[in-house]
């Protein structure tokens, strides 16, 4: 990054007016990119909140294409803000928010998930918090009359959606669930609770609990009667939401058989490393071993995230000695064990002054306490350096440059996962994957990633399944997924069931790395001798977050 600070153009002004639109409208992406001063409520999530942020999504539009590039960053952030507008304008003419539930990233997540990050660390935070629990039942009540809405249009979710929902539902809304627990052991770091406060909290708490409850009962009641029992979106929708997860158009069927060719190609590498760990054995019978050994394990939640930490900061000390160079505020990343029980792993970013860290969040499923340390080290790398964190910490003090926009939302899930599958293959070389158990497990993350490619595209298109047996559904996508991955059935599960309801987000990891590969590839053939490895990441991850198609754009100048 240089020092040098940017002159603000007329494209700069109009994309950070768009986040500050985003802020208002959207108070829960607000949170999460650190700004507070929407905190104490939730967005208008009723038809006519969705029609608010579409008719502002065109404004911006129509000033974009108004507005002259004056340099090279100009001509990034127009051609990726003009994407990422038009693509939401395009799924709202698809309905898409009328039957937009899923199990990890709808709004029956993300109203609940906005309370994680959150400060806590005085009284006013938590009055703050009190608040937004207050808010909640209005953010649930607008959220019905779109699906509502969905329902008397005909345009509505599968059936497997709502009724997972439902019973997560039950889950944050149980005595010893979410809400109950969260008010209850509120304890700010600086002073103490006050009575009227803390009973405020209680009240919210509880009248939060309360709207979750009736959601469920909608869902149970009224959506799931009228939902559709196929879970395959089809392929003019499902064309959408891959080109809004890359911000890249590809030929899906070439990516099918691609991706069966690459799963065939992890098969035959664990194969070898499993030879590697047990002289003869299978990738089962391998893994079977490695899970004997109790020196490659670890034990509770406790001894988990303790574990996570110390091999983030081992990491990110090494690395920024000689492989990247990391500021020293990129330096502190949190692993953290999530207030949940989905079974997810995730990244949360810094806040735009670093204030709140990088967090790695952990949620680990009811009844798990033991962890495999050779299956997740990649895990670690991924999530953290250089995964997530080296990349998105990065764009974020990369302020000199970058506007707000770039800095803080841009970006796909396949530049964001695809860097940070590209980052675990990177340790391998590196030598951190140097045990053939860990590059094992790093491989079995690789090989689940390549299943998932042709998974989601073979359901979602209704393909012809493998055997020959028909087309592609939810029963054979969870018998051929248990048969690719070495993971607890629950993980497996809400794995699957994530993917039927999240079209196009699983293959972005696995697609991203194909395309961070190839374009790494094509900036050496281009520069030859001259070409720096170390300078060919320090120039991408300095753009911040975009659209694949545009990144390609940006290292071809």
């Amino acid at each position: 990054m240089t020092d040098e600070t940017r002159t603000p153009t007329q494209i700069d002004k109009i994309a950070d007016a768009w986040v500050d639109t985003l802020a208002e409208l959207e108070p829960t992406l607000a949170t999460y990119i650190g700004r507070s001063e929407y905190n104490d409520r939730f967005g208008d999530y009723s038809p006519a909140g969705q029609e608010r942020l579409v008719e502002e999504g065109r404004k911006t539009l129509a000033a974009l294409e108004a507005s002259a590039v004056a340099d090279d960053v100009d001509a990034v952030t127009k051609d990726d803000l003009s994407r990422e507008i038009q693509l939401e304008l395009d799924l709202h003419d698809a309905k898409w928010h009328l039957r937009d539930i899923n199990v990890i990233a709808s709004h029956a997540q993300n109203i609940r998930s906005a309370f994680d990050l959150m400060p806590t660390a005085t009284p006013d935070d938590w009055s703050v918090i009190a608040t937004r629990l207050g808010a909640v039942s209005g953010a649930i009540d607008g959220y019905i009359a779109t699906l509502r809405e969905g329902i008397d249009q005909g345009v509505v979710p599968a059936r497997r959606q709502v009724v997972e929902v439902a019973t997560q539902i039950a889950r944050y809304t149980a005595d010893g669930g979410f809400f109950a627990t969260f008010a209850a052991e509120a304890a700010p770091e600086e002073g103490q609770l006050p009575a009227s406060l803390a009973r405020d909290l209680a009240d919210n708490a509880n009248a939060a609990r309360v709207a979750y409850d009736q959601l469920a009962t909608f869902l149970s009641g009224e959506l799931a009667p009228a939902a559709q029992e196929k879970d395959a979106v089809g392929r003019e929708l499902y064309a959408l939401h891959s080109r809004r997860f890359l911000g890249a158009t590809i030929d899906l069927d070439e990516t099918y058989e691609w991706g069966t060719e690459e799963l065939a190609r992890m098969v035959a590498e664990q194969e070898s490393i499993a030879n590697e760990i047990k002289a003869g054995a299978s990738v089962e019978e391998a893994v079977a071993f490695l899970e004997q050994d109790a020196s490659r394990k670890l034990y509770g939640t406790d001894a988990l995230q303790k574990w996570m930490q110390e091999t983030s900061d081992r990491a990110i000390a090494e690395l920024g000695k000689t492989h990247f160079d990391i500021a020293e505020p990129i330096r502190s990343l949190e692993c953290m064990i999530a207030p949940t029980k989905e079974g997810g792993i995730y990244y949360t970013g810094p806040t735009d002054d670093f204030s709140r860290p990088g967090r790695m969040w952990w949620s680990v499923p009811e009844g798990v306490e033991e962890f495999d340390t050779w299956r997740e080290l990649t895990t670690v790398y991924h999530e953290g350096v250089p995964g997530h964190h080296l990349q998105i910490a990065q764009a974020v003090y990369n302020r000199a440059q970058l506007n707000t926009y770039r800095r803080l939302l841009a970006g796909t899930s396949g530049h964001a996962e695809g860097w940070a599958l590209y980052a675990e293959r990177l340790m391998e070389q590196l030598g951190y994957l140097s045990d053939p158990a860990d590059r094992l497990g790093m491989l079995d993350g690789q090989r689940m990633r390549a299943a998932r490619v042709v998974l989601d595209i073979g359901v979602h298109l209704e393909k012809p399944r493998p055997d020959g047996q028909g087309p592609w559904d939810a029963d054979f996508a969870l018998e051929f997924m248990l048969r690719n991955v070495n993971m607890p059935d629950e993980f497996v599960r809400f794995e699957v069931n994530r993917y039927l309801g999240w079209p196009g987000q699983a293959p972005s990891y696995k697609v991203g790395q194909r395309i961070w590969e190839q374009l790494r590839d094509e900036v050496a053939e281009r520069e030859g001798a001259d070409f720096s490895i170390k300078q060919f990441h320090k120039r991408a991850l300095d753009l911040g977050g975009v659209g694949l198609d545009t990144l390609r754009m940006a290292l071809s100048r």
